[in-house]
């Protein structure tokens, strides 16, 4: 018989063919997310026991998706995240884990520079105004004259400081890491490694670019944010959870924070409060949909799932350290 994957991530193939194209190339049956969204877990649940590989986008797949996957050999995330997939599950079901992750840092490290740029200049407010008959002519900020706090210096929070410094000539770059490094092409950027309280004091702009476990779940509450200058502004280009929604909107009715930029929810399509407030900037998880960046993902996430369904050895399966991590958590 032949393989067969199920993709769960929507869209897939419509930029670029070449995934599907590899996947029938190789006799290899596949069904494409039928329902056209994201994928509940108990649907996903209910579809995946004939499948021997998933490609996988943001939809939860826990434990109860795993007791249901009697063929499932390989999960091949199109993406960097991990937070939708229980590791520790998958390592006790024998279920391997790949993702995607230098292919959306590009997309995703320019569109935290659209949001700094559309809060500091008031883009999407202004936008407003005009299709509603104001004419307003909005005094800003350049990113230049301000400084900028980045919490998170891997690839994509790397790629953000370097186009900060080379590219808007921001002298002032605060940083904070669990490992204080960044990448050797950026050795020469300006960076001053401090708290992650110094960056709630010091920056103008604060921008996150960590990843969502455990340890960051709800990271940025009321209190974090009442510690920011009145006139700050927050970017979260990371994931959902990582900021704590109903707190932001609080904080926001209070009149403090200027303006924030919100691209990941913790349910998604997002559909809670933070639509009500004029000065939070919202957008749809559109970090990585760029042509060039998607159409990687999902080529690279298929390359995975073909590499290992010839028996071959895989390329980006995650790294140890993740599961160690959560093992810590755990205990």
């Amino acid at each position: 018989m032949s393989p067969k994957v199920l993709i769960t991530t929507v869209p897939f193939g419509q930029l670029d063919k070449s995934p599907l194209d590899l996947l029938s190339s190789n006799d290899i049956e596949y069904l494409i997310n039928p329902l056209g969204r994201k994928i509940q877990t108990h649907e996903l649940a209910d579809m995946i026991s004939d499948f021997d590989v998933v490609i996988a986008g943001t939809e939860k797949i826990d434990k109860s998706v795993l007791d249901r996957a009697t063929n499932l050999k390989l999960i091949s995330r199109v993406g960097i995240g991990l937070d939708s997939v229980d590791l520790l599950a998958c390592q006790k079901a024998g279920v391997k884990v790949s993702y995607t992750p230098d292919a959306p840092a590009p997309a995703v490290a320019e569109l935290t520079l659209g949001l700094m740029l559309s809060c500091l200049r008031h883009i999407g407010r202004a936008n407003i105004d005009a299709r509603s008959g104001i004419w307003k002519r909005h005094f800003g900020r350049r990113l230049s004259e301000v400084t900028v706090g980045i919490i998170g210096s891997g690839r994509i929070g790397s790629r953000v400081i370097s186009h900060l410094h080379y590219g808007f000539d921001v002298s002032k770059i605060l940083a904070n890491d669990i490992y204080a490094t960044i990448p050797s092409r950026d050795k020469h950027t300006p960076i001053e490694w401090v708290s992650k309280e110094q960056i709630y004091r010091q920056a103008d702009v604060i921008s996150l670019h960590v990843p969502l476990t455990p340890l960051t779940h709800n990271m940025i509450t009321v209190n974090e944010m009442m510690i920011m200058k009145k006139d700050a502004i927050l970017i979260n280009t990371s994931r959902g959870g990582i900021v704590n929604e109903a707190d932001l909107f609080s904080v926001l009715c209070s009149g403090h924070l200027s303006s924030v930029a919100i691209d990941v929810f913790e349910e998604e399509p997002y559909e809670g409060i933070l639509r009500f407030s004029d000065r939070c900037f919202l957008t749809s998880h559109m970090g990585s949909m760029s042509t060039d960046c998607r159409s990687k993902m999902e080529l690279q996430a298929t390359q995975e799932a073909v590499r290992f369904l010839r028996g071959d050895q895989c390329f980006s399966t995650v790294p140890v350290q993740e599961y160690l991590m959560r093992s810590e958590v755990i205990q």
